[in-house]
């Protein structure tokens, strides 16, 4: 028997897959539509620290006093640049934390990089990214995007918001005085510093955020908060009512030089935080990314109803059909596999979740390129296409190999950039200026 028992297990191990190291995930996986690719430029990353004086610490606000004391708020921001890398130069890996379900501590987690830290930046100058994360979040947990668009030319700022845990319910009012705030703060002073941190060109500027951070670029980019909104009653003491529509301090949230806008499961909707016309201010460029099944922040009153408002805007709605908010972050990493919760925070229960940050790189790439680097051979990624994904064409008279990328011409209608029988469960709207 035991003998037996062990020519299993030697058959066992013999054909037991051999554990690989994982994958950055700002390198796409082979199914991933064209632009998803990483660009020519090597990638550096570095932490530097802004402070914003005296600004209301709304969690020590007093009721008997109506007044917030007010404190220096340090803000780290990790930057990913075009760079110089010697050949065999230390890739980064990241570390973070994300909120583990109560009682336990936060779980503790690692991803793999391609950036070299503080590596010398490449030359010249290149449009600002600012990005923003969702509701305790981490900038690490979307290297997938802010690695692969420095590989592309753009500097990134990745503002870490430092949120009160997510599971203290009671600490809410933070990240909704604070994101905007700290979105418009970061983005002036990486302007102004632009001889200071190499390589920004502060005249072009795209804004990115994802959920709790697409209400703060939504915002930044000129959306009119609602006086009469759910916020406003939610932060005490008044202190967000200066910078409400019609506030003596309204327009110190836009950030200037906006380009685009890119907005992924944004929060906001269920507030009502811009009421019915606020969102009529933006007049940038404006990409919506969701999932019709957000249960988190809601899709018919969030993202869908955003792009109905946003009037002024030329703007792209692209849907993922069943995706729920999970559409953010990358791959989990191996430490959040373990218990449900924390897989939860990045795996999404239909969509691929490296699938799904192929196809968010290839648009977001696109848009930006467009719109941000005037870049016009992008346009036809994003125009001209069947509504829904999976109503292209592609005859077999095109000859074509397996793995090519639809042309989006030539009788085959495929979402251009497409591989074959991979254009399926989504849907891109695309609403002009004044429509």
């Amino acid at each position: 028997m035991w003998r037996g028992l062990g020519v299993v297990l030697a058959i066992n191990l013999a054909y037991a897959p051999i554990a690989e190291a994982r994958d950055p995930p700002s390198r796409p996986a082979i199914d991933a539509p064209e632009l998803a690719a990483l660009g020519p430029f090597k990638v550096g990353v570095r932490t530097i620290s802004l402070v914003d004086a005296a600004q209301a610490d709304v969690l020590a606000f007093d009721p008997a006093t109506g007044k917030a004391p007010t404190r220096d708020r340090t803000l780290k921001v990790d930057l990913w640049y075009p760079a110089t890398v010697p050949a065999g130069a230390q890739r980064e890996t990241y570390s973070g934390s994300l909120p583990a379900e109560p009682p336990a501590p936060p779980t503790k987690f690692t991803i793999p990089g391609i950036a070299v830290r503080d590596a010398d930046p490449a030359g010249g100058r290149y449009p600002l990214v600012i990005l923003s994360h969702g509701y305790s979040n981490e900038t690490v947990a979307l290297s997938w995007l802010t690695e692969n668009l420095a590989s592309k030319g753009y500097v990134v700022a990745a503002i870490r918001h430092a949120d009160p845990p997510i599971t203290e319910r009671d600490k809410f009012v933070e990240p909704l005085l604070r994101r905007p705030l700290d979105i418009a703060f970061v983005a002036r002073q990486l302007q102004a510093k632009t001889s200071e941190v190499t390589g920004i060109d502060g005249s072009r500027v795209a804004l990115v955020g994802y959920s709790m951070g697409g209400y703060g670029v939504l915002t930044a980019a000129g959306g009119e908060l609602d006086p009469a909104s759910a916020i406003t009653q939610l932060i005490p003491g008044g202190l967000f009512t200066p910078y409400v529509r019609g506030g003596a301090r309204a327009k110190s949230l836009a950030v200037t030089g906006v380009k685009a806008v890119v907005a992924i499961s944004p929060a906001g909707g269920s507030l009502q935080s811009w009421g019915s016309d606020g969102l009529r201010a933006i007049t940038a460029p404006l990409l919506l990314i969701a999932g019709d099944r957000d249960q988190t922040v809601d899709y018919a009153s969030g993202a869908k109803s955003f792009f109905n408002m946003a009037t002024r805007s030329n703007r792209y709605l692209l849907t993922y059909k069943g995706g729920g908010h999970r559409i953010g972050l990358g791959p989990a990493p191996d430490e959040m596999r373990g218990r449900l919760w924390d897989l939860d925070w990045f795996e999404d229960p239909v969509w691929r979740s490296d699938r799904v940050v192929g196809i968010n790189l290839h648009f977001i790439t696109a848009f930006l390129d467009l719109y941000v680097k005037e870049d016009a051979t992008r346009e036809d990624y994003l125009k001209g296409m069947t509504q829904e994904s999976q109503d292209g064409d592609w005859p077999a008279s095109a000859g074509l190999s397996y793995d090519a990328y639809s042309p989006g011409s030539g009788g085959v209608t495929v979402w251009k950039g497409f591989q074959r029988g991979h254009a399926e469960g989504l849907e891109l709207l695309h609403a002009n200026v004044g429509h």
